[in-house]
Parts: structure tokens; C-alpha cells; sequence
């Protein structure tokens, strides 16, 4: 009989969560509630599971993924790039939810282990959130002040602004003072705000949404984010190289700092926009080029334990 080995997969819905095995045809299908997830936790124990993996759903994953981990289970936190590329590889086409569960299952029990996640950024991450929602709400009442004509809906549209921006601040703030009261996220924090061009704001996004900074290479970094360039080539035909996948609301935030550094912050950066516009390359794809290079830089200050020098550029 195999012994804590099994790896055990969980397909996310709204309402409902389903369960698999990667070893055996048991399953279960539990409520996505409290009681579901210790619904859960009792027969992933009872079947020697010590290892599942859930795929990111919008957030409805996060209750159970954070129970379970409470209960000492290693969960991974898979991204549907990673289970849909494993599906390919596999020659799996049928689909439903025990089976998506399964084809998780099989695909974390092929991953190597990586360590427990830090429990203080899950927090962190759903507060910095919140605070990118707001952004984004205050963009859309502005759009929707710039295409109002009635003077008394485009007072209202002004207030609702200034109470967003007012509760935007407070949260940044707030964001800050609690990341900063950890020591070691705080020192993070600081090397990584050693870079020009990248702010506070951006700062924190690198230190929440990428906990593996300083532990993994350039290229894996890259690939995390969704800024790795990818080949479209086959035989003769040479395709534009595209990013895809990855990390989205982190990767908004590198390409949002990397406009601004490539033409005043960043010495660096601003030389290699001028060379890659120079050999013909779009604004688009230079900025995430640039992009990419901040994530880079930031690996390696917080690899190296150094704040930024200028030579770093040439690394």
C-alpha cells in the first residue's frame, strides 16, 4: 500500500468542489464552504494525501487552499496555463469536473515539491487587491465623467472620484505600514525600491506577488510573470515572438512602472528602449522588454542581498 504519496487534485466551482485522486477512482464532491472544506480535509487524511493541488479560479479557491494548508497539507496553487499544457501532453480531451480534478491531481504529482507558502502574503495579497480594484474603479468613473454631459451626473461622477481616491490613499498606506512590520519583508522591500523606476507602489506588488525573487533565475522569474518572450517559429516562418500567461495583475504593475522608467527613471532601461526601437521593434513590445529587465533587476538585488548600483544594469 502506498503511503502519503498520493496526490490529490481539486477542481474549483462557485458553489461546489471536486476532488480526485492521481492513484485510485475515489473522489468526492464537497459544498465550496466551511464545512465542505473540513469535508475535505477529512477524506484527503483518511486517504494518506499529504500533497493536492487546486487551480487558480478567480479567487473561489482561496477558501479551501487556505484550510487546507491550516490543516498541514502541502497545497500547490496551480495556474491554468500549467494544468491546460499537462492536459496537451496527455492526450486529454474529455471534460468535466471529476475528471479536471483527476488531470490536476496527475499534473502536481509530476511537479517537484516546492517549499510552504508564506502565510503573511496571502493577506498582503488579497489587501493589495482591493487596492487594484479601486484603481480600477477610479478609471472607470473618470471614462465615465469624459462622456457625461449632465452637470449634475458629473458632480456626483467628481465626488465618487475624490471618495476613491481618498480610501486609495488610505489603503496604500495602510498596505505599507503592515508589509513594513515585518523585518525581513521590509528589507526585501527596500532593495527592491533601490531600483529607479520602481516606486513604492510597484515595490510592494514584487514582494507579494512574487515570494520566489532572489530564489529562482531570471528566466524562471520571467516566466512567472507572463513576460518570458516565446518562439512562433516552424520550418521557414519566423513568427513574433509573444508573452502569455503568467502572472497577470503583477505583470500590469511592472509594465505600468516600466513606461515611466524607460524614459526618465532608469538609465538602463532607457538605453535599451532606444536600442530595441532603433533595430524596429514596436513601443509595445519594448516596453515589456523593459518590463521584464525591472523583474530581472529586482531578482537580483534581493538574490545578492545589495541594493541597487548602477553596474547591476550590465548583469
Amino acid at each position: 500500500m502506498r503511503q502519503s504519496t498520493t496526490t490529490a487534485g481539486i477542481d474549483t466551482g462557485k458553489h461546489s468542489l471536486d476532488v480526485a485522486l492521481d492513484t485510485s477512482d475515489k473522489t468526492l464532491k464537497a459544498d465550496n464552504s466551511p464545512e465542505g472544506w473540513r469535508q475535505i480535509a477529512r477524506f484527503l487524511k483518511a486517504n494518506n494525501v499529504r500533497r493536492a493541488a487546486i487551480e487558480a479560479s478567480g479567487g473561489y479557491e482561496q477558501g479551501v487552499l487556505a484550510h487546507l494548508r491550516d490543516q498541514g497539507l502541502t497545497v500547490l496553487h496551480l495556474q491554468p496555463m500549467q494544468v491546460k499544457a499537462f492536459a496537451r501532453y496527455t492526450l486529454k480531451r474529455a471534460k468535466n469536473d471529476r475528471l479536471d480534478a483527476r488531470l490536476i491531481a496527475q499534473c502536481a504529482a509530476r511537479l517537484k515539491a516546492r517549499k510552504a507558502p508564506d502565510k503573511r502574503l496571502a493577506k498582503l495579497a488579497s489587501h493589495l487587491t482591493y487596492i487594484e480594484q479601486i484603481e480600477e474603479d477610479i478609471v472607470r468613473f473618470q471614462g465615465r465623467l469624459e462622456h457625461t454631459r449632465d452637470p449634475r451626473i458629473k458632480a456626483d461622477i467628481r465626488k465618487h472620484i475624490v471618495a476613491f481616491r481618498d480610501l486609495l490613499k488610505a489603503e496604500k498606506k495602510q498596505l505599507a505600514a503592515e508589509l513594513k512590520a515585518s523585518p525581513d519583508l521590509a528589507r526585501r522591500l527596500d532593495l527592491v525600491r533601490s531600483i529607479p523606476g520602481i516606486g513604492e507602489r510597484t515595490a510592494i506588488a514584487l514582494v507579494i506577488r512574487m515570494p520566489e525573487l532572489g530564489e529562482i533565475s531570471r528566466e524562471e522569474a520571467a516566466a512567472l510573470a507572463g513576460l518570458a518572450p516565446f518562439d512562433d517559429d516552424s520550418g521557414k516562418h519566423n513568427g513574433h515572438r509573444h508573452i502569455a500567461g503568467g502572472r497577470a495583475r503583477l505583470r500590469r504593475s511592472l509594465y505600468a512602472a516600466a513606461f515611466p522608467a524607460a524614459f526618465h527613471w532608469n538609465t538602463a532601461l532607457i538605453d535599451l528602449y532606444a536600442r530595441l526601437t532603433a533595430r524596429g521593434r514596436t513601443h509595445k513590445s519594448a516596453l515589456v522588454a523593459c518590463a521584464r529587465k525591472l523583474l530581472v533587476y529586482a531578482n537580483t538585488v534581493v538574490q545578492r542581498g545589495t541594493p541597487w548600483q548602477t553596474k547591476t544594469a550590465s548583469t
